[in-house]
């Protein structure tokens, strides 16, 4: 394994002995509060919009399906899709990761119907028009972007469709929070989260490529998490988010997006330069 992989696999198995899970875990921001190992994580509290867009889009296409959980992390996305009627194989690079999926499924009664597995992201060890379909959320600026479009492309069915949330590199203030806390991420990460150009290069591996943005007001009720005026004011910042993030010049400028990728270009070369 190369270097660069090499370092974003232990970066990713870290463990501390007080936390049983992987980073980047719901479940540890209680026992990290204050660590700055870990500050990142109280950023998640606002995903509500992006992640029930995911999950619905899941649900809505799951049932009877094969499903690649690509980059799993701790199989949230395997467990819905398993619980709707897929059968899942999730991939990551960490055998931390790889741990925590089988004993989440198992937990969650989904363990019959989910598969777990050590594999590089860039060379997928799967036939061609494996997947009906294709989860990714944060892995794509892990990973050198052609490769991982030639790879999704490749293993997904003609009919098929996958779906990526990545973090947007244009905000000048998140640009500077990244810049103020660099041990959160590998430097291979830092200089790989995705830009507009980049994400429009997909339309070379897919022939419909579309867009939903999220996560630009809401990010100013991050600090009221634990507040009772998290909610309300959670759903109002909601509201301006969704009439802010229509808009072509702010869209770019959000935290998040959710890219959908449908018709693979089947007839095209592999190419991972």
């Amino acid at each position: 394994m190369e270097s660069r992989k090499k370092q974003e696999a232990e970066f990713h198995s870290h463990l501390r002995e007080d936390m049983p899970f992987q980073r980047y875990s719901a479940e540890v921001e209680e026992t990290a509060e204050g660590d700055p190992q870990w500050s990142n994580f109280k950023y998640y509290s606002i995903e509500t919009k992006s992640r029930a867009y995911v999950d619905q889009w899941i649900r809505a296409r799951c049932g009877g399906k094969r499903l690649l959980d690509y980059g799993c992390g701790n199989g949230e996305d395997s467990i819905v899709a398993a619980r709707h009627g897929a059968f899942v194989v999730g991939i990551d690079i960490s055998d931390v990761s790889i741990a925590n999926c089988k004993q989440k499924a198992l937990e969650a009664g989904v363990g019959d119907r989910t598969e777990f597995l050590m594999m590089d992201a860039e060379s997928l060890q799967f036939e061609d028009n494996s997947f009906d379909l294709v989860v990714e959320y944060g892995v794509l600026h892990h990973l050198d972007f052609s490769a991982a479009m030639n790879e999704i492309r490749r293993v997904l069915k003609p009919d098929g469709a996958a779906i990526c949330t990545e973090a947007l590199a244009h905000n000048p203030l998140i640009r500077a929070y990244r810049n103020r806390t660099p041990e959160l991420r590998t430097p291979w990460e830092v200089d790989h989260i995705l830009r507009r150009e980049q994400i429009q290069m997909a339309e070379k591996w897919f022939a419909r490529v579309d867009y939903n943005f999220y996560h630009l007001a809401t990010l100013a009720a991050v600090p009221f998490r634990k507040t009772p005026v998290f909610s309300p004011l959670l759903g109002c910042l909601e509201a301006l988010d969704a009439l802010l993030l229509r808009l072509p010049m702010i869209q770019w400028q959000a935290w998040q997006v959710v890219i959908e990728l449908s018709k693979p270009r089947k007839n095209m070369p592999l190419d991972k330069t």
